[in-house]
């Protein structure tokens, strides 16, 4: 296997310029293959006369909802439509997509539209029993990526808990067929693989079947808090769980959020890329060096060290092909001194094994009931990515370079705090003897100065080759949730802006409106939501203010981007298209780029692009990974394929100032 590169960017660069060559000149048939895959697959066709009645009880049960929205309802009320809304969406979405897979689910979409027409009448008198309810309960909520509604299912222990309330997420496996529908009608019968009896369990739709990358992960963390503030989980005493596709869920959100959870127990589940996926197999193309290098967004290896500051429960089949990941893994964290306990079921495949799963089931119980430690004395923080940058009261605000391997250590001591760094520039730290106006010695990196504490803890700036107790210089520069790549816009509340002007290149404004419109349906089938569009005349501050922009067209066709086009790193104009280090005609090209809103720069504006792996990646999970960094240049020359929107001949990543 070639491994990707490590080495810091100049070099990097240098070293992969033959596989940006090979990628710039791949054949057009590289991006024009049939795929050998779809997900969700095609549905079978259901008798059309169950379509008519099915579509018409849909309709009448969501317009009957929206009638119970009156200006006059309880704020209260009003933030428990979804839990109405997920039955006539789960039940219409099948029908127009196609997505019945039996024809017994049929008469499951009759039942789930029963459950919301009862839980309707309950409304209408100001009544939710279901909130109160114990056993298998499914809820809803709207989401601040696209206000879509998604649900997610709880187990609810018949016996009242008593504080601490814990509460278990379970992420469940893959399913391509695991439409709405079909994850309503199994969690309102089914409790699933673990139902601790001091516990409540969370199961997370995950927006399908993305292994809770991108928005699954906001899906994930949106859903524990709708179901923490209705139920009074307590944070420390949140286990992660998950088995399959949701135990390399499990690996990914416990590496980057190791101290959100009291402990995590992966079973299962890839942890990396190019190994499972066998990316450089000889018949595959080599993929570029950006996307290498963005596989250490995703990829838990690296992030290994994080599993010191909580428990791990490690399982696997003894006979399963993917123990492999899990031997990776122990490997990796043995080789860092730290202990993971790998439970292995005798002699079975992909399944827990009886015995075993009790096992696994006493020593997360332990973990979880003993809650995380709420002052640790110990933290460590590894990480890639701004994205991923916070460990108990440690927080990384600035790196030397994005996508190199960056860390804190952090002890309290007797005399202070000793810190220890690489790749850092700045950082916040909050332990408890950090009370707002106190000052405790610090030493960092073997310099020790009095740093004084502020409302959000001490801050440590790097400057001139110093530590200083003082906040960043002011100016343009990579943060947290505002670091990039492409992808990163669509995690947080999104919009599309759609061109209403007329275009400068014809080319290239067509096959961005192509893209736009393909991304609103692949949005759709893909996460599950509905893409919140608006003309390029309809933006407004406010909306800058709250929204990432996706900008669609050119400098003609939408106004918003001829407004940024000044403050963006590129040059635009008639004849020519600047990016990066190369030169391209207008015509022929278009750009693709991430960069802080000007207008609002706590926002992004993204220029043509939606999420960037393309239904080439339906094979497996590990494949969703970013496909293009932080800009990139298109050849509209060669048409979209399943693999990219055209021919990529550059991209690449600014660096720490957006430069």
């Amino acid at each position: 296997m070639t491994p990707a590169p490590r080495t810091r960017f100049s070099l990097l660069t240098l070293c992969t310029l033959s596989l940006a060559f090979h990628w710039a000149h791949l054949p057009q048939t590289a991006f024009a293959q049939t795929p050998t895959a779809k997900s969700p697959p095609a549905g079978i066709a259901i008798p059309q006369a169950d379509r008519d009645k099915l579509t018409k009880a849909a309709a009448s049960l969501a317009a009957d909802i929206r009638k119970a929205d009156s200006p006059k309802l309880a704020p209260a009320l009003r933030a428990l439509l979804p839990d109405l809304e997920i039955f006539p969406k789960a039940v219409s979405w099948a029908v127009e997509l196609e997505e019945f897979y039996d024809v017994k689910q049929v008469a499951a979409a009759r039942d789930l539209l029963k459950e919301g027409r009862a839980r309707l009448e309950s409304f209408q008198k100001g009544e939710t029993p279901w909130t109160k309810a114990t056993g298998l309960v499914v809820r809803g909520f709207r989401s601040a990526i696209d206000q879509s509604v998604q649900p997610y299912a709880m187990v609810i222990p018949e016996t009242p808990l008593t504080p601490p309330r814990r509460l278990d997420i379970w992420l469940h496996g893959r399913n391509d067929k695991l439409t709405e529908l079909a994850f309503l009608a199994e969690h309102m019968k089914k409790a699933g693989e673990f139902t601790p009896a001091n516990a409540m369990v969370l199961h997370p739709y995950g927006r399908f079947c993305n292994a809770f990358k991108f928005a699954g992960e906001t899906d994930v963390l949106e859903a524990l808090a709708h179901a923490t503030q209705q139920y009074g989980a307590d944070p420390q005493h949140t286990a992660m769980r998950g088995f399959s596709m949701g135990g390399a869920g499990c690996w990914h959100l416990a590496g980057h959020m190791t101290s959100r959870w009291a402990v995590a127990a992966p079973g299962a589940g890839f942890v990396e890329t190019a190994e499972y996926a066998k990316v450089f197999a000889p018949d595959k193309p080599v993929p570029p060096w950006w996307e290498q290098v963005l596989w250490r967004l995703y990829d838990v290896p690296g992030y290994v060290r994080n599993f010191a500051n909580r428990p791990i429960v490690v399982y696997s089949g003894e006979e399963d092909a993917q123990k492999r990941a899990a031997d990776q893994m122990v490997a990796a964290a043995a080789a860092v001194g730290i202990t993971m306990p790998h439970l292995i079921g005798p002699k079975v495949g992909h399944k827990y094994h009886p015995e075993t799963k009790l096992e696994v089931a006493k020593l997360v119980d332990a973990a979880a009931n003993q809650g995380g430690p709420r002052q640790p004395k110990h933290v460590h923080l590894t990480t890639f990515t701004l994205r991923y940058n916070q460990m108990d009261w440690v927080r990384i605000d600035s790196l030397k370079s994005h996508w190199e391997e960056s860390s804190v250590d952090a002890r309290i001591e007797a005399n202070g705090l000793k810190i220890t760094t690489k790749g850092v520039t700045g950082l916040t730290v909050s332990p408890p003897e950090a009370k707002p106006g106190s000052t405790l010695s610090v030493n960092i990196d073997g310099q020790t100065l009095k740093a004084g504490a502020e409302k959000n803890g001490i801050t440590l700036t790097l400057q001139d080759g110093k530590w200083t107790n003082a906040p960043a210089k002011q100016g343009l520069r990579k943060q947290h949730a505002l670091q990039g790549p492409v992808d990163d816009a669509l995690m947080a509340p999104f919009v599309f802006v759609k061109p209403t002007g007329t275009a400068k290149f014809a080319k290239p404004d067509a096959w961005a409106r192509a893209e736009m419109e393909r991304a609103i349906k692949q949005w759709r089938i893909v996460f599950r939501g509905e893409i919140q569009v608006v003309d390029d005349t309809a933006v407004t501050p406010a909306l800058m203010a709250s929204h990432h922009l996706i900008l669609w067209g050119d400098p003609g066709s939408n106004r918003v981007i001829s407004e940024m086009l000044p403050s963006l790193p590129m040059r635009w104009t008639e004849k020519e298209l600047a990016l990066g280090t190369g030169t391209y005609s207008s015509a022929e090209h278009a750009p693709v780029l991430i960069y802080p809103n000007p207008k609002a720069p706590a926002h992004y504006i993204v220029l043509n692009s939606s999420f960037t792996f393309r239904q080439g990646s339906d094979t497996t999970n590990a494949l969703q990974t970013p496909k293009l960094p932080d800009w990139a240049v298109v050849d509209l020359r060669t048409p979209p394929g399943i693999l990219a929107p055209g021919l990529i001949p550059d991209a690449g990543f600014f660096n720490e100032s957006w430069k």
